[in-house]
């Protein structure tokens, strides 16, 4: 069985590239001016910021875009107040939803988010209800193909202070704590890998779906993701890989 990553990865490497470089452009524009607002345009000094402009990079944004989008975070250039806002929800089966989403107007997000949970037959929950199910972490992740030795990758993993691997799909995790995930980047960088990393959302427990309620909860998933408010979907799902792949084909068909 598979959850929310091997959905997330599957989704992106189905969609077509210009339509998913669009989106993502939106979505990280937003990110590195609300990271520049709240800790300053200078990614040496400011974490978050540094993520979101190595996120960036990863997906080949242009320089100039990625300083257009600082220094209207630091208001030397004029643009939108954009507000950072968790929502909360059920899908079908039961399955918990945890959304970030930066937004200039959170009566239009709440209400476009309203919309869709109604249509695929989910429902906000309230603050409190869904967040205790998540955990926050660091995540490092390598292309199995560029790992020629599990062995040497899990010992160095570990002595760089990460507290779990999972090598059982492609891209292999590296799980660390939000605060070691940086220094369990460059170890791993310093020993030659080709990593990415971000800070995510991990469940504590999940929810296991078939039939009606797994195309349901895809659909609805990929319409809160598409929303270009929304930053970034954490569900706790499980379902067969085989059901993901034939349903995600017809979604994208």
């Amino acid at each position: 069985m598979s959850g929310h990553n091997k959905w997330a990865n599957i989704k992106h490497r189905k969609m077509a590239q210009d339509a998913r470089k669009s989106k993502i452009f939106t979505k990280l524009i937003r990110e590195i001016i609300v990271a520049a607002r709240e800790g300053g345009g200078n990614i040496e000094t400011n974490p978050r910021l540094r993520a979101a402009v190595e996120r960036a990079r990863a997906e080949n944004m242009p320089k100039e875009n990625i300083e257009r989008a600082i220094k209207r975070g630091t208001g030397e250039l004029e643009g939108a107040d954009y507000q950072e806002v968790i929502y909360e929800a059920y899908a079908p089966g039961g399955v918990a939803v945890y959304i970030r989403a930066l937004t200039d107007n959170k009566n239009r997000t709440a209400q476009e988010l309203r919309h869709l949970l109604n249509r695929y037959g989910g429902s906000l929950a309230e603050s409190g209800s869904v967040s205790w199910i998540f955990e926050r972490k660091g995540i490092v992740e390598i292309p199995r193909e560029k790992v020629s030795d599990l062995e040497e990758l899990l010992m160095l993993a570990i002595d760089a202070g990460a507290e779990d691997v999972k090598d059982s799909e492609d891209p292999i995790q590296i799980v660390t704590s939000p605060e070691n995930l940086s220094v369990v980047k460059e170890k791993l960088e310093a020993a030659g890998y080709e990593v990415q990393a971000k800070v995510t959302f991990v469940p504590k427990n999940t929810v296991r779906i078939t039939g009606k309620d797994a195309e349901r909860v895809l659909e609805l998933l990929n319409a809160i993701e598409d929303m270009d408010d929304v930053q970034e979907v954490f569900s706790n799902f499980e379902m067969d890989d085989k059901e993901m792949e034939e349903i995600l084909s017809k979604l994208e068909g």
